[in-house]
């Protein structure tokens, strides 16, 4: 019973949801107003996403449309919330321990983090509105498109740590023999890799599905109330845990002591400055060119990071 209440606490509380989500909204907040500034603007305040999500959930009514499947239209974005936390709750539950993770929870991690793509295009495919339907097929696409360098990209810290497959292996072996940001691959993939969390995130270039000025919202178009605050908090978890994702594969994960806390937050900031600075400085690109970008460049960049690492450099 303890172990249980054990799993539910890292689960639900620290470092699982509560904890993922208000440090993911808190960066959603840095998003904005970092945007707001680049754009002549004050911004919001700090509580802003706070006050969105909370009033999402319990003052917003929850519309469904007519002759839907109430099972999937409401289950995607729980699903998409779920794997996002399990997400930060096993890479943050490892960072600190790398002997506590399992055996290919590197793969796990990988599949989970396409878990919110898939519910997604469910949810908008779900929602029988024609809109919704062509966010949902962009978002497809897209997914199909970015998965390929990104699983590349993940493949130079598995290369250049002997083929590890472990997120703790990965750690351990950067403790020993330096960070894989400082060598050539990893440099490479680490661009690729930003690229890639872009398209997941679904910001700017890549906010293909959504475009609210060209399909209204697409996938979201037909959600609200609680329905729709998930699919924000699921959005904001992932925000926070991409990230924290990449510091474990190239910067050697996080160490809780007070100099590894800092040295933690100042990478983060930095990995969320380049991703906001990407979102202000590109236009929205169509989803073929989308497809031609990860296919094309992005993905001979990876090999060339993958072929780098396995020649050790």
């Amino acid at each position: 019973m303890m172990k249980i209440l054990e799993y539910l606490f890292l689960f639900l509380v620290f470092p699982g949801f509560a904890f993922s989500a208000t440090m993911g909204l808190f960066a959603g907040w840095v998003d904005r107003r970092l945007t707001a500034r680049v754009q002549w603007r004050v911004g919001p305040p700090w509580y802003q996403n706070f006050l969105d999500v909370i009033k999402l959930l319990f003052y917003k009514e929850t519309l469904i449309p007519e002759g839907v499947s109430k099972a999937i239209f409401l289950g995607m974005p729980l699903l998409s919330l779920a794997s996002a936390t399990l997400v930060s709750t096993m890479i943050l539950v490892i960072s600190p321990a790398p002997g506590s993770g399992f055996i290919g929870d590197l793969i796990v991690v990988i599949y989970l983090l396409m878990i919110p793509a898939i519910s997604l295009m469910l949810g908008g495919f779900a929602s029988e509105n024609p809109l919704a339907s062509l966010g949902a097929s962009r978002e497809m696409k897209l997914m199909l498109s970015y998965e390929l360098p990104f699983v590349i990209a993940v493949l130079v810290p598995v290369i250049k740590s002997g083929y590890a497959i472990r997120l703790g292996d990965i750690m351990m072996h950067q403790a020993a023999n330096g960070n894989t940001i400082a060598s050539a691959s990893g440099v490479i993939s680490f661009i690729v890799m930003l690229l890639c969390v872009q398209a997941k995130l679904g910001f700017t270039p890549f906010d293909i599905a959504e475009a609210e000025t060209e399909i209204m919202a697409g996938t979201y178009i037909e959600y609200s109330g609680k329905a729709l605050g998930i699919f924000k908090l699921a959005k904001a978890v992932m925000l926070f845990a991409l990230p924290i994702l990449m510091i474990i594969l190239y910067f050697g994960g996080i160490t809780f002591s007070s100099e590894g806390i800092i040295r933690t937050v100042i990478q983060y900031v930095i990995i969320l400055a380049l991703i906001v600075v990407i979102k202000n400085t590109n236009p929205r690109v169509r989803i073929d060119h989308a497809v031609k970008f990860f296919w094309g460049p992005v993905t001979a960049l990876a090999v060339i990071a993958a072929a780098l690492a396995y020649l050790g450099r």
